[in-house]
């Protein structure tokens, strides 16, 4: 469904993007507008002097961050870090300064230099563009600083209540009283920015990409469904109790489910969660889960000035294992490459980073790199009791899955895998599968290559939106390649996380799920209420459909309505 228009009457039913599951209910409370710099700015007379006022009002914010992320946990801690690193960049500082000297003020000069490398971020793409919104957070708290003002941010309030912004910074979001934050809605944002990660990690329902939002006035009664993307809009008080009792049913049906992930008559479905560090780790390690499926590695390489050692990666990996004897942990090699530059792995620059030389392809052209990784992903598997399965990302032929697949086996590590997010793998699932023992989608960079629509482009939602029927017939096409293969096939990609869209994964053929660990009951719940026979003809109706809100209609219409009533 497309987004209403931002010239929507106040009151009504709004469509945006869900990205965090679960309902809410409350008054608006609205997020300033980021601080702009004045109008005709006056020159500076010192410019010597403005520049290191400048730089020192980056590095404030650098430290504010970094002492925000000492009291955050563990997901959050990582994010502020790696906006606290952009704060500092020098390369940043750089152009500040060569602003002021071309005549411009302070504050505007910041401006400038934070637009230019914005800019530069989204020509990247990945993950780059997906830090613009941290980028220009940064600037706005820099020219506040400069200007004496305030810093921008989500306002002190003491009634619980729904922010509203035109998006969140990672600052913002990550630092959110949980007790008064019912939910968040977003006029921009995506499917993978840090609103939406951080909102799932923090069980915080979430909607994104909803148009008119920042209108909303502040007080306004809102609902918000993070499940379906629906906001109402001063809904009447029939639908708002209605929306609390489906919440405290939901809670309470949730409460009862644990253990592994079956389907109604005994299918497993291993039930995983997606983590980015040590701190992940530990906090995963405690939860009712059977493992990782997506262990992030890059947060190893992105922050080193050099390339991490043997020793240093060892330790690591040893933290993000210990907490998993006896269970599965699934490591992504380094993903990196021109949208993701690393200092000591520069292959120079690229037209179209997104489709140049990253993650498997960048571990070719650099061996040196991998060959490490792999050692020392070996020396932490010995060090603890974890089951240590290996993958590479950006894997397209079956002379990849070769190539990768031997080095992880001279490594002494037997469970070597791919990830099928390119469409040539997956429709050569079979073969490339062959070569090795497992396979993970990893379903939003597939549905960005699927649909040739750029995942961080707000406008093109509807195209990367996971119910695309085209999307699903290149995963049911990886999902049979997988079974002539005879090998296993998960989902590590948004995909898995949703209730409904887990069913029909499950139908397709897939083996285990991966996801946001506030997500996974909600999955266990939906597995446990359905066969293996009703989720596959879950799947034939998605596939059968013509557009991402007739297939996710169609199966819940066939969904069982003890399921249906809790979503």
């Amino acid at each position: 469904m497309a987004a209403t228009s931002a010239s929507a009457p106040t009151a009504g039913v709004r469509q945006g993007v869900g990205v965090s599951p679960g309902s809410a209910y409350g008054p608006v409370v609205r997020v300033a507008a980021p601080v702009q710099p004045p109008q005709n700015e006056a020159v500076a007379e010192d410019t010597a002097a403005a520049s290191e006022a400048a730089i020192a009002s980056f590095m404030f914010v650098a430290e504010d961050l970094e002492a925000r992320s000492a009291q955050a946990d563990a997901t959050a801690r990582d994010v502020l870090k790696a906006t606290a690193m952009i704060a500092r960049d020098r390369a940043l500082h750089r152009a500040v300064t060569k602003h002021l000297g071309e005549g411009n003020g302070p504050a505007t000069s910041i401006n400038l230099a934070i637009d230019e490398f914005a800019a530069k971020f989204e020509a990247l793409g990945g993950y780059f563009a997906e830090r613009v919104t941290d980028l220009r957070d940064i600037g706005s708290r820099a020219i506040a600083r400069v200007l004496g003002l305030p810093a921008p941010g989500v306002p002190s309030f003491s009634v619980p209540s729904i922010i509203v912004a035109e998006d969140l910074a990672p600052a913002e979001t990550a630092t959110l009283d949980r007790s008064l934050v019912l939910g968040i809605v977003t006029r921009a944002g995506g499917r993978t920015s840090h609103t939406a990660i951080l909102a799932a990690q923090m069980g915080i329902p979430a909607v994104v990409q909803l148009a008119g939002a920042t209108e909303i006035p502040a007080g306004t009664p809102i609902s918000l469904d993070g499940d379906t993307g629906e906001v109402v809009v001063s809904p009447d008080p029939e639908a708002v109790a209605s929306q609390r009792l489906r919440r405290e049913r939901r809670a309470a049906a949730l409460a009862e489910v644990s253990g592994p992930g079956r389907t109604q008559d005994g299918h497993p479905i291993a039930l995983l969660a997606n983590i980015g560090g040590a701190e992940d780790a530990e906090l995963a390690g405690a939860e009712d889960l059977e493992g990782v499926g997506l262990f992030r590695t890059e947060f190893v390489f992105l922050s080193a000035a050099h390339a991490p050692t043997l020793e240093e990666q060892t330790e690591v990996y040893r933290r993000v294992f210990t907490p998993f004897d006896g269970r599965r942990v699934v490591v992504r090699t380094l993903d990196a490459g021109a949208d993701k530059p690393l200092a000591f792995a520069d292959l120079g620059e690229e037209e179209n980073p997104a489709l140049g030389r990253r993650g498997l392809r960048l571990s070719q052209a650099l061996p040196e790199l991998l060959e490490t990784q792999l050692q020392a992903l070996a020396a932490a598997a010995r060090l603890t009791g974890a089951d240590v399965r290996v993958m590479a990302p950006m894997v397209a032929t079956v002379a990849e899955a070769r190539w990768f697949a031997e080095r992880v086996r001279a490594n002494g590590l037997p469970k070597p895998g791919v990830m099928i997010e390119v469409p040539a793998a997956a429709l050569r699932a079979s073969q490339v599968l062959a070569e090795v023992e497992f396979g993970s989608l990893g379903t939003n960079d597939l549905a960005q290559y699927t649909m040739a629509a750029d995942r961080m482009e707000g406008e093109l939602s509807e195209l990367l939106d996971p119910w695309q029927p085209g999307v699903l017939d290149v995963i049911a096409a990886a999902a049979n390649g997988a079974k002539q293969a005879g090998k296993p096939l998960g989902v590590c990609g948004e995909s898995a996380g949703d209730p409904l869209l887990a069913l029909v994964l499950v139908g397709l053929g897939v083996s285990s799920l991966s996801m946001a660990t506030s997500k996974i009951r909600g999955v266990r719940l939906a597995l446990k209420t359905h066969t293996m026979e009703h989720c596959e003809r879950l799947a034939a109706a998605a596939l059968a459909a013509e557009s991402p809100a007739g297939a996710r209609e169609a199966v819940r219409a066939a969904a069982t309505p003890e399921l249906v009533a809790l979503l």
